[in-house]
C-alpha cells in the first residue's frame, strides 16, 4: 500500500505530474483544464505547492514508490469560513484522485479516512463538505459508504452547466 503523507512545498514537480495525470484521466472531474495546467510555469507550480501545503488547508498525497518519485493519489482539504458562527467549522474536500492501477485496493478509503481525521484534528473542522457530479454514481456510492449524505443543495457543474454538482457532507468526530 502506498504511503500517505502531507504535501510539502518542495513536492511541486510531483504535484505537477499527478495533476497533469488527473486532468488527463478524468478531465470532467476538475474545474481546471489540461491545457491551462500545461501552460503553467515551474514558478507557478512551486507557488501552487506552497499554497496547497499552507495554513487553512492541507493536501494528502499517496507516494507510489519507495523512492517517492510518483504520487498515485491526492486529496485536498480546505477550510470554509462558515457564514453562521453557530455552525461548526467546515472543511471542503477537493481534488480527489487515485491512479487507475490503485483503484479498488483501499487507497481511496485510506486517503479519505486520513483527510477526515486531519480536517477534524488539525484544522478543527466539525463538518466535511464536497461536491460530486450528479452522474458519478461510483463516487456517490463511495462517499455514502463513508457517511456522507446529499444535503439537497446543488449547483451547476462548472464544466457543463446543463448538469449538476450535488453537495454532500458528513459530521467529523
Amino acid at each position: 500500500m502506498p504511503r500517505v503523507r502531507r504535501l510539502h512545498a518542495d513536492d511541486w514537480q510531483l504535484l505537477k505530474n499527478v495533476r497533469l495525470e488527473m486532468l488527463t484521466d478524468t478531465p470532467m472531474a476538475y474545474v481546471e483544464s489540461l491545457d491551462a495546467a500545461r501552460r503553467q510555469t515551474d514558478a507557478q507550480w512551486q507557488e501552487r505547492a506552497v499554497a496547497m501545503s499552507g495554513d487553512g488547508s492541507m493536501t494528502l498525497v499517496a507516494d507510489a514508490g519507495h523512492d517517492g518519485s510518483r504520487f498515485c493519489g491526492l486529496m485536498r482539504v480546505v477550510l470554509k469560513h462558515p457564514q453562521d458562527p453557530q455552525k461548526p467549522v467546515q472543511a471542503m474536500l477537493l481534488s480527489v484522485y487515485v491512479a487507475p492501477e490503485h483503484r479498488g485496493l483501499g487507497l481511496a478509503d485510506q486517503l479519505l479516512d486520513e483527510a477526515c481525521a486531519a480536517a477534524a484534528g488539525q484544522l478543527g473542522a466539525g463538518l466535511m463538505e464536497l461536491g460530486v457530479h450528479e452522474d458519478n454514481t461510483r463516487a456517490l456510492a463511495f462517499y455514502r459508504r463513508h457517511g456522507f449524505e446529499t444535503t439537497g443543495a446543488s449547483r451547476p457543474y462548472p464544466q457543463d452547466t446543463s448538469k449538476l454538482e450535488l453537495v454532500m457532507e458528513r459530521s467529523l468526530p
